[in-house]
């Protein structure tokens, strides 16, 4: 119990010390700040998992947040619940004056925030919120109508424009940690959580400077490590999106187009919230998926008797990651040749990515499937033997993951030419 007002931060998907603009702003403010997180239990629904890896990266995140902050005099307070009620608790146990924290842009984030800012305001206490984890958000980059954009050449060219006329203020949160305090809790053990610690080796935050500059020469050959594996980092907040821009914006320009996709799906997320479950274009809504639950299964196995298709789904399983390349090559797959709704192939990946990101996720599943803004076009579907020949001919990648060439490993599970043509005849009726 504390007598002295206080403001409290809120980690959510931030989870830095460094350049954190609410942080920052929190802590430039007069008062001392209260630095938490809350296991939000309507999220963890979604990690029905013990064993999730993203729940071990986002727990020993925390504890080496929480070993800065101690050097700093203060400690990280953890919380299980649903937020409004854990702000209920906090409300009768601190005179707090404001809540502070960064924008999220998903609908159920959208609907949680307001929650807790309504019980704030009913004890006269604020919810202020800031840009963080993106450039430019929501109303930031429009049409010359003041429409959002729902294709990407026009959005990032405009982007781009804003970007560099643009000065871009760093927050430098990390000088001002000596204005948190300890309030004396301990972070509890993940068990009591009910998950499990898992031993595993995450993707580095630290990407070499040559990955950066062939980023645009190698990034389609998933038999090189010619990616930033920065997914990961980038989804949970763990580092900078200001520092990340700038580096790409001097270093490679297809890199940078990469961290636009990321906004650009975003932006459609919040101004398209019906794209969560729906399709983008309305047309295809009603498309009458085959969603033979066997294929589904042979798919999510890894079993297709596709090499590369297989050799993706067996990176995805062990590691969490899969490359970019294969990502497009699986979900093509999936939704063109064996005619699956997208829906179930975005659920699969949202369970097992590491990296896996509500707008990102949904705006790639769409794309692949021809259902979603600036998507493939119907008739582009994948022939993953001459996704083989172009991406990985040596089949380094395939054989890294899988044995092709043994006894056991099954036949293709349909033939190409007679799926593409069911695939065509499907679409051409919407």
């Amino acid at each position: 119990m504390m007598s002295e007002m206080i403001n409290v931060f809120w980690f959510r998907r931030d989870l830095r010390l460094e350049d954190n603009h609410a942080l920052f702003r929190a802590c430039s403010e007069p008062l001392p700040v209260l630095a938490i997180f809350i296991f939000d239990t309507e999220i963890l629904k979604e990690f029905d998992n013990p064993l999730d890896k993203r729940i071990t990266f986002i727990y020993n995140t925390l504890h080496k947040v929480n070993t800065c902050l101690k050097k700093h005099g203060s400690a990280l307070m953890l919380k299980h619940g649903k937020p409004v009620e854990v702000f209920s608790q906090l409300l009768s146990d601190y005179p707090i004056q404001d809540v502070f924290c960064n924008h999220d842009y998903e609908p159920y984030s959208e609907k949680r925030d307001q929650e807790v800012r309504t019980l704030l305001h009913e004890h006269g206490a604020n919810l202020k919120t800031f840009k963080d984890h993106v450039i430019f958000e929501k109303d930031e980059i429009l049409t010359t109508e003041q429409n959002p954009y729902t294709v990407f050449t026009p959005y990032m060219k405009k982007w781009k424009n804003q970007y560099s006329l643009r000065s871009h203020e760093i927050y430098p949160s990390e000088k001002l940690l000596h204005k948190t305090i300890d309030a004396g809790h301990f972070i509890p053990e993940l068990e009591s959580l009910g998950y499990k610690l898992v031993k595993f080796s995450f993707p580095s935050s630290e990407i070499p400077e040559e990955i950066v500059k062939n980023y645009h020469q190698t990034r389609n050959f998933p038999a090189i490590e010619g990616t930033s594996k920065l997914g990961l980092h980038l989804r949970f907040g763990t580092i900078s999106i200001r520092k990340t821009v700038a580096r790409a914006f001097h270093l490679n320009e297809v890199w940078l187009n990469e961290l636009i996709w990321r906004e650009f799906f975003m932006q459609l997320l919040w101004h398209f919230p019906h794209v969560e479950n729906e399709s983008f274009r309305k047309r295809y809504q009603f498309i009458e998926w085959r969603n033979n639950e066997e294929d589904f299964l042979l798919w999510c196995r890894g079993e297709t008797g596709f090499s590369i298709v297989d050799a993706g789904m067996k990176e995805l399983l062990e590691t969490g990651h899969m490359h970019n390349r294969v990502r497009m090559i699986v979900a093509n797959f999936l939704t063109k040749l064996l005619l699956i709704d997208w829906r179930w192939g975005e659920r699969f990946f949202a369970d097992h990515l590491l990296d896996y990101e509500l707008s990102s996720n949904n705006g790639n599943w769409q794309w692949s499937a021809g259902t979603g803004a600036d998507a493939a076009p119907y008739f582009r579907i994948f022939n993953p033997a001459e996704q083989i020949r172009k991406f990985d001919p040596h089949m380094k990648y395939v054989r890294k993951w899988i044995n092709p060439d043994g006894e056991t490993y099954p036949k293709p599970m349909v033939d190409y030419t007679f799926a593409r043509k069911r695939c065509l005849e499907l679409y051409k009726q919407y």
